[in-house]
């Protein structure tokens, strides 16, 4: 199964990307194979101020928890 993410879940919320979707071209046959969901310096950085925020509690949970969240996203 293949799934397309084209935002970025940040601070538990699916955020639009601040730049365009880019699309990866296999240069054989010239099509696209792939995309890249780009982003910004505010994109990574609001990414690792929710990641520093959640790391407490989330660092605390059990396995099973952390895998129930993970399946759920």
């Amino acid at each position: 199964m293949t799934t397309a993410y084209n935002k970025f879940f940040i601070n538990g919320e699916w955020i639009e990307p601040s730049r365009p979707i880019l699309e990866v071209i296999n240069p054989a046959t010239e099509e696209a194979f792939a995309t890249i969901t780009m982003g910004t310096s505010e994109d990574v950085d609001a990414a690792a101020t929710a990641a520093r925020a959640a790391f407490p509690a989330w660092s605390q949970s059990s396995i099973e928890e952390r895998k129930t969240v993970l399946s759920n996203i």
